[in-house]
């Protein structure tokens, strides 16, 4: 089989698509719009128009109603006379087989769902072999139940642009079986590269890990440079991290082991979780995980939600943790007139206030701006003494000759 090789983006408009239902509001579905919008910038695409519609729940043939469906189609026709051709519709939710048959038939042009899109930003990020095989594995399992209406030979060719950097679809070779042996053997090689990564971890002697974990683009590769010194990429788009990176941080003498880790993010496609078992490893066998938190963002506490559901579901839930409420700097609020007898909002709340929420109750918890520096010597105070702690306890015998070791240089 011939082997994948992603190309450039290039800029493509995109339509969005959501629902409004019982359980989702018209504010949290354009909330949602907005990070769906923040995906397709990130993967190269530029959103021309949303589209919305309140139902029960998304219909099975064509997730919006006909109508809606209709509408649509009438939008990007209107574009096409225009000269201003739509490239994709893309939709907030996870859509069928029968679902994206049914959407391409009526709209003729490119659909992609949100899982879909996540993928193409994990494909597109990818730069080691350990990341790509995790993410090709990833995009076979989405492919496979989706292959019905191609169940011979397919089509057409992939490969390119936004939402096609999936595995291609060379020629007619990609039935059923080619993917299903290819699968069995990314998961040889990902069972090689776990076993090359439980090595690693058991040969990095007895020093305390701490993990940073937290939704996506709140800034964990910033606070990792700052405090290991370190050049780990780190840019304001979703997902600009993809492979786990350790470093040795010591602060006064006390050397710990720092993991930067990919980031979480609403809907995370459970073909990810999976396939990344290697790299989330490192959030399971972390001693403590720092959680960052963007506390500039409107709906923080609901990404954080997010993030404590993911961490329950690998089995974290229970681990020593400290909230670290990142870039402080960017927090704004309005202040309510004196008159203004409305109700108030988190946005008429300032940053003073806010901690003296629920935030004033947690004991773990600190403020700081990663980019100016703000409280970054609380915060290193704060990981010395935890990762002392917990070193304490962990290796007894380590902490006597530590002891032993800052005695002397005082002496000296």
């Amino acid at each position: 089989m011939k082997e994948f090789i992603q190309s450039e983006a290039k800029t493509e408009t995109a339509v969005l698509v959501a629902l409004i239902t019982k359980k989702q509001d018209e504010r949290k579905t354009q909330e949602y719009l907005d990070e769906l919008e923040f995906l397709a910038e990130t993967a190269g695409a530029v959103t021309v128009k949303r589209f919305t519609q309140r139902l029960d729940g998304p219909s099975s043939v064509t997730y919006v109603g006909k109508g809606k469906l209709e509408e649509i189609r009438q939008y990007i026709e209107m574009e096409e006379e225009a000269e201003r051709e739509v490239g994709m519709v893309i939709f907030d939710d996870e859509l069928t087989a029968k679902q994206l048959r049914n959407i391409e038939a009526e709209l003729k042009v490119k659909i992609l769902d949100r899982t879909s899109l996540i993928l193409d930003i994990f494909a597109m990020r990818a730069q080691t072999a350990n990341a790509k095989t995790q993410v090709e594995l990833a995009q076979y399992r989405y492919m496979l139940p989706r292959l019905q209406r191609l169940w011979t030979h397919l089509e057409r060719q992939r490969g390119g642009a936004v939402g096609l950097r999936g595995p291609g679809e060379t020629q007619l070779e990609m039935d059923r079986r080619i993917i299903l042996n290819r699968m069995s053997l990314l998961k040889e090689r990902l069972a090689e590269i776990d076993k090359q990564k439980t090595t690693q971890r058991k040969n990095r002697g007895q020093m305390i890990r701490v993990a940073l974990v937290g939704y996506t683009n709140v800034g964990k590769s910033t606070l990792t440079n700052l405090l290991a010194k370190s050049d780990v990429f780190a840019e304001n788009k979703l997902f600009a991290t993809l492979d786990t990176t350790v470093r040795k941080v010591i602060i006064d003498n006390l050397p710990f082991l720092l993991t930067d880790t990919v980031g979480f993010i609403r809907k995370l496609p459970h073909d990810l979780v999976d396939s990344f078992k290697s790299t989330l490893d490192e959030v399971r066998e972390a001693d403590i995980l720092f959680h960052i938190v963007d506390v500039s963002h409107p709906d923080f506490e609901e990404q954080m939600q997010v993030v404590n559901q993911t961490l329950a579901d690998l089995g974290c839930a229970e681990k020593p943790t400290v909230i670290v409420f990142n870039k402080m700097d960017a927090y704004t609020w309005t202040e309510k007139d004196a008159d203004d007898l409305t109700p108030g909002t988190k946005e008429n709340v300032s940053l003073t206030d806010l901690m003296q929420t629920w935030m004033a109750r947690t004991e773990d918890c600190i403020f700081i701006s990663a980019r100016q520096r703000t409280n970054l010597e609380e915060l290193k105070s704060l990981l010395y003494s935890r990762v002392r702690q917990l070193h304490v306890q962990k290796y007894p015998y380590n902490n006597f000759l530590f002891e032993q070791y800052n005695e002397q240089g005082e002496a000296e």
